[in-house]
């Protein structure tokens, strides 16, 4: 996946007003606390940030899961 994919799939999930703030604010613990941006600086893998945010955010993301 690429970070422009994954970005779309968390606009898509959490609306665009809400989309920034959810990537930079919340923190995933299955990331070890850290926020999407954190994890994607920290070089982790978009595909592995996406399934962290659909464990987390089961609801929001079921349309998007892949």
């Amino acid at each position: 996946m690429r970070i422009s994919d994954l970005r779309e799939r968390i606009v898509l999930s959490f609306g665009d007003a809400w989309a920034t703030s959810f990537s930079q604010d919340i923190a995933i613990s299955e990331l070890g606390s850290m926020t999407v941006n954190e994890a994607l600086t920290a070089g982790r893998e978009a595909d592995e940030i996406w399934r962290a945010v659909c464990k987390q955010c089961p609801t929001e993301t079921e349309k998007y899961r892949y």
